[in-house]
C-alpha cells in the first residue's frame, strides 16, 4: 500500500479543523448505565462486547477467586472513559495492551480511563486482572454468589456477573464466551456450552468451556464443587451434561428423575417452538439453600428445594422453554420480562395438555376463577410489572393467560406459527413486548392491541365480557387441573 502525504495550506487547515465533529475532536465518557427503565445503572454505554475470555482459578476451601478477563469490544463513540460492571478487587487493567487508569465507583462500577481515547467504530481489547472472596462481597445490599459445602455457584437474575467477571451487564449486550477454570483435583467446574478440554497439573484440574452463541451476562454461570455428572447425546448429536451435588440428601432421586428428562423435553419443545437454538444442553443441581431455579444458557440451575415434593418435570419444562424465550430471544429492557416468563409458563400449560393433566384452556379458566377481582394479583400488569413485581405470580399466571387469550382469538394455526416464527425472527437477538404484539398482528392479520391491553396492561381483573370474548369462562369455577399445583410450585422457584 502506498501512503501519500497531504499538503494543505494554513487557511484550509483551519477550515478543516472547524469541520471536525465535536464527538471526534472531544472524546467523551461512556454512560455508566445502558438506559434500562428498571435498573438504570446496569450495563454501560459507549461500547459493545463481542467476546469474553475468562481464565479463572478458584479454591473452594477459602472461596478465593483469581481471574484474568479479556474482553473484546467495539467502541460505539469516541471514548475518553468507559465502565464495566464489577464488584471484586482489581489489580490491573490494560486497554489495547497499555496500562489504563481505573477506579471503583458506586458498588458495582469499574471506571476505566485508557492511555489514549478510543475511536468510534474500532475494536479494542480490555484485560482485567482481579481477585476476591465473592461470598463476602455485598453490592446493592446483597450477594449473588452462593456458597456450597464444597464450592461456589454464580447464578442469579437480573445480575450475577459482578461477583465473578467484569462485564457490560445487560441483556442488550450479548457475547460469546470462553471460560477456563482451574480447581483442585477431585473438584469439577461447570459452565455454559460445550466442554472443550480438561487438563491436570500440580494438583489442579483446568476445565475449558465454550459458549459459541450470543449469551447475556446474567445467563452465564459458574459452578464449582463435587458433582455426579451424567453425559449423553440427543438424537441430533448434541451433548447433554447434567450434574448433581453428591450431598443432596432426600432430594437426590427426585432431582435426577426430573433433570434427566432434559433431552426428551427439549425434543418436544423443538416441535412447538422451532429448532433448539444452542449446541449443548443439560442442567445442574448444587447443594444450595436457595429455592429458585434459573435458565442459565444451555445448562439451567436448579435448587434442590424445587424437588422437595418429588419429581417436577414442569419446572424443567419452564427453564428449558427459556432457552428459546429469554436466552435466544432476550428482552430489550427488564420491563419486557413477560416475553421471558409468560412464554415459559405457557410452555408448562402445553406440557400439561400433552401429559393429560389439564388442557391450556382448563388452566386458563382456573387461573381466571382462582383470583377474585379485589386480589392484588390483578393489580400487577405483566406487560410492565415494575421492578418490585418482576417475578410476581401475575407475570407467570396472568402472562400465560394472555397467550391463551391470543390463541383463542386467532386460532391454533396462526398461534403456533407465531411461536415458531417469533423465535426464528429474533434468534440470538433482543425484543420487547411491543415487538411481539406487532409480530402477532402481522402473522394473524388481526388488530391485537386491545386484547393485549386487556390481559397485559390493565391493573384490574378483565370483566366477564372481556373473558368471554377471549373464550375464558367467567361463569363457573372449573375443577382444578391436576398440573396446577406443580405449576404454582414453579413460581416459588422464581422468587429470587
Amino acid at each position: 500500500m502506498r501512503h501519500h502525504r497531504l499538503l494543505v495550506p494554513g487557511a484550509a487547515v483551519a477550515c478543516l479543523l472547524l469541520a471536525i465533529p465535536a464527538s471526534a475532536a472531544d472524546p467523551t465518557p461512556g454512560a455508566p448505565g445502558i438506559g434500562d427503565s428498571y435498573y438504570p445503572t446496569y450495563g454501560n454505554g459507549g461500547y459493545d462486547v463481542s467476546h469474553y475470555d475468562l481464565r479463572l482459578k478458584y479454591q473452594p476451601k477459602t472461596d478465593r477467586l483469581e481471574g484474568t478477563a479479556t474482553i473484546v469490544a467495539d467502541a460505539r463513540q469516541d471514548l475518553s472513559r468507559f465502565n464495566l460492571d464489577f464488584a471484586l478487587d482489581v489489580s490491573e487493567v490494560l486497554v489495547g495492551g497499555k496500562k489504563a487508569a481505573f477506579a471503583a465507583t458506586g458498588d458495582h462500577e469499574l471506571e476505566i480511563t485508557p492511555a489514549t481515547p478510543l475511536t468510534s467504530g474500532r475494536p479494542f481489547t480490555v484485560v482485567v486482572r482481579y481477585s476476591g472472596t465473592p461470598s463476602k462481597v455485598v453490592a446493592s445490599g446483597f450477594t449473588s454468589w452462593l456458597r456450597t459445602p464444597d464450592g461456589g455457584i454464580a447464578a442469579n437474575e437480573p445480575e450475577s456477573a459482578w461477583w465473578w467477571f467484569p462485564s457490560n451487564d445487560h441483556p442488550l449486550d450479548k457475547a460469546t464466551y470462553d471460560v477456563s477454570v482451574a480447581v483442585p483435583d477431585g473438584t469439577q467446574a461447570l459452565s455454559n456450552g460445550t466442554l472443550q478440554s480438561t487438563s491436570s497439573k500440580l494438583g489442579w484440574t483446568r476445565y475449558n468451556w465454550r459458549s459459541s452463541k450470543p449469551q447475556a451476562t446474567y445467563l452465564a454461570t459458574l459452578a464449582v464443587g463435587k458433582f455426579d455428572i451424567t453425559t449423553d447425546t440427543t438424537a441430533n448429536g448434541l451433548p447433554v451434561i447434567n450434574a448433581y451435588s453428591k450431598d443432596l440428601g432426600n432430594n437426590a432421586g427426585a432431582a435426577r428423575a426430573s433433570v434427566e428428562r432434559t433431552a426428551e423435553i427439549v425434543d418436544w419443545e423443538s416441535t412447538v417452538f422451532g429448532p433448539y437454538p444452542f449446541d449443548a444442553l443439560g442442567g445442574y443441581v448444587p447443594n444450595v439453600p436457595t429455592g429458585y431455579a434459573l435458565e442459565t444458557q444451555t445448562r439451567p440451575f436448579y435448587s434442590p428445594k424445587g424437588f422437595a415434593k418429588g419429581a417436577n418435570t414442569s419446572l424443567v419444562v419452564h427453564e428449558l422453554a427459556h432457552q428459546w424465550f429469554g436466552d435466544s430471544v432476550s428482552l430489550k429492557d427488564w420491563r419486557d420480562i413477560w416475553i421471558n416468563e409468560g412464554f415459559a409458563s405457557y410452555a408448562q400449560w402445553l406440557w400439561s395438555e400433552k401429559e393429560g393433566e389439564g388442557t391450556a384452556q382448563e388452566l386458563a379458566d382456573y387461573t381466571y376463577a382462582s383470583y377474585p377481582a379485589d386480589d392484588p394479583f390483578w393489580k400487577v400488569e405483566p406487560g410492565d410489572p415494575g421492578a418490585e413485581n418482576q417475578f410476581h405470580d401475575a407475570v407467570y399466571d396472568r402472562g400465560a393467560l394472555a397467550l391463551q387469550a391470543l390463541r383463542n382469538h386467532i386460532g391454533d394455526k396462526d398461534f403456533f406459527a407465531i411461536l415458531k416464527g417469533w423465535t426464528a425472527e429474533h434468534r440470538y437477538g433482543n425484543a420487547s413486548v411491543k415487538d411481539f404484539v406487532t409480530y402477532a398482528e402481522k402473522v394473524s392479520g388481526k388488530p391485537l392491541a386491545s386484547l393485549f391491553d386487556t390481559w397485559l396492561f390493565t391493573p384490574s381483573k378483565p370483566a366477564a365480557a372481556k373473558a368471554r370474548a377471549a373464550e375464558v369462562s367467567p361463569d363457573k369455577a372449573p375443577a382444578r387441573p391436576k398440573s396446577w399445583q406443580r405449576i404454582q410450585d414453579t413460581h416459588s422457584a422464581h422468587r429470587l
